[in-house]
């Protein structure tokens, strides 16, 4: 979705294209959300993408499992990057 991507580089200055490489960070992190939504079963995936960026990427799974679909993406917090760095000491 363009618009939505659009709308996700200008608030968290993220591209949908770089947020999609956190999916083959083999230390990422998922995490289950199931405060943001009623409909879906959400995830969120803190992992590092191809640009060294540690960010948190939220999305869902469509068709069995066979495609994610990213609702948003951004830069990680400071506790976020605390729980991904304690993890690989």
């Amino acid at each position: 979705d363009q618009r939505k991507n659009k709308l996700n580089q200008k608030n968290h200055g993220i591209d949908f294209e770089d947020a999609q490489t956190v999916f083959f960070d083999e230390e990422a992190l998922l995490i289950q959300d199931p405060d943001h939504s009623e409909d879906e079963d959400r995830f969120l995936m803190l992992g590092i993408s191809s640009s060294l960026r540690l960010m948190v990427v939220c999305h869902c799974y469509r068709e069995e499992g066979e495609l994610i679909r990213i609702i948003s993406a951004r830069k990680a917090i400071r506790r976020e990057r605390n729980q991904y760095t304690a993890r690989l000491k």
